[in-house]
């Protein structure tokens, strides 16, 4: 459904009145295109205390050009602030330029893990966090904020390029940890999963058929998996993407050992999509609206998860990304079930993460959406709608699309320092924030 609201807001007439009223006066997001997947804009690359080694070569490689006047992103190297005195550089750097980013436009602040020997830099460093979502939530025009924990800014590359592109038009005030760890850059970064193969789980429609297509777009052949009732609106899916429909109920006992059989040479890509809701307040919810929540959202997500592994299908340097929710990390009423499972998703992926890496060579993560565009959010009340809309730094709801450029990113092949994370898509969203 169109957000009207956010058309009215870009006349002459709903300027003024948005203004008049303080109204929520949302931009139009740019967003990634085969026309133009960079921005055009230049890159200005600031730095409090000392800078990083190396970092300079890799934001060459973003495609941006460096450039002071009105930039398209901005990168703040904070790596090297040791103490609350070095913090006042962070605002020395960014105070005169940060209205000067361009519509649309990104800052990301590079910080480093907090030392634990040191409680002079985990102060503030941990401060930058604090600092980073206060400026997402007031930098407006479209713009994103986002934190990069790093030590090796070769290892952050697809990261760097992801938060730096149209692809991450909806992920803002997120603090993203990327291990030092060897990565392996792709032979061609705009088809970086060419002679990969990716399985996506609910991908006949919404959003699980918007991975499906970015994922093919990168360059993987594409498994459709969903339940038999959507067999044929998942093979016409395959069908344009050049991959393959696999119709399965995802809750089956045996429905990993069935995965695995179908993909004898093995998988890449694992991206957990299928979902249901049953939404009721808790005491009005039978036990049944429970478990089928809990068994599709969760459960099933475990027993495949562990059966692929333990059948070496996913392959080393393998992927696995799982869908998550705000719902799971803030809490949603009406949504005891719901929430129950996402949040078990973002243990599963904190848990499984380490030791996924260290037995199979495969890095665990999740995506957690916040209000997404799609036929399920159009169907919910218009007030509640509109509320869901507006309660973002970025005042209004993301696209499918925007989900499924984070997915990709993690599924990206020179991702595997990025391990253990949960990343909101939610435009900042202000629950749980």
């Amino acid at each position: 459904m169109a957000d009207r609201y956010l058309t009215f807001t870009g006349t002459a007439p709903g300027r003024f009145l948005t203004r008049r009223l303080g109204l929520p006066r949302p931009a139009p997001l740019t967003r990634w295109s085969a026309e133009r997947p960079v921005f055009t804009g230049g890159l200005l690359h600031l730095t409090a205390g000392k800078g990083m080694p190396g970092l300079e070569q890799v934001l060459a490689r973003t495609g941006l050009d460096a450039g002071e006047r009105d930039p398209a992103a901005v990168v703040l190297d904070a790596t090297g602030v040791r103490d609350v005195g070095a913090l006042a550089e962070v605002h020395a750097a960014l105070h005169p330029v940060v209205r000067s980013v361009a519509a649309s436009g990104r800052v990301v602040v590079l910080g480093a893990p907090p030392d634990a020997a040191d409680h002079h830099q985990a102060a503030a460093q941990q401060a930058l966090e604090g600092f980073t979502r206060s400026l997402g939530k007031e930098i407006g025009r479209g713009r994103t904020v986002n934190l990069v924990r790093l030590t090796d800014p070769a290892a952050a590359e697809s990261t760097l390029r992801f938060l730096l592109s149209p692809k991450s038009a909806y992920v803002s005030g997120q603090v993203i940890h990327v291990d030092a760890r060897d990565t392996t850059a792709p032979d061609d970064w705009d088809r970086p999963l060419s002679g990969r193969t990716a399985l996506v789980t609910g991908a006949a429609r919404g959003i699980g058929a918007a991975v499906a297509e970015t994922l093919a777009r990168d360059g993987a052949r594409v498994v459709v998996l969903d339940v038999p009732s959507a067999q044929e609106e998942a093979e016409r899916l395959a069908a344009r993407l050049g991959g393959s429909a696999l119709a399965l109920d995802i809750t089956a006992a045996d429905a990993g050992e069935r995965i695995a059989d179908a993909l004898p040479d093995g998988l890449d890509v694992l991206v957990h999509n299928a979902g249901v809701t049953r939404d009721r307040r808790l005491a009005n919810m039978p036990a049944e609206r429970w478990s089928s929540v809990l068994e599709v959202n969760l459960a099933s997500v475990l027993r495949t998860t562990d059966a692929l592994l333990a059948r070496g299908t996913l392959r080393p340097h393998g992927r696995i990304v799982a869908t998550a929710s705000i719902a799971g990390l803030a809490g949603n009423a009406g949504q005891t079930n719901y929430a129950a499972s996402k949040a078990g998703i973002a243990g599963l992926v904190r848990a499984l993460a380490p030791h996924a890496l260290a037995g199979h060579q495969v890095t665990v993560n999740a995506v957690a959406p916040g209000f997404i565009e799609t036929k399920m959010t159009a169907a919910v009340p218009v007030l509640i709608r509109e509320a869901g809309r507006r309660m973002n730094s970025l005042a209004q709801g993301g696209l499918p699309v925007d989900v499924a450029e984070t997915v990709a990113w993690l599924a990206h092949p020179a991702s595997g320092a990025v391990n253990g994370q949960v990343v909101r898509v939610c435009g900042q969203s202000l629950l749980g924030a």
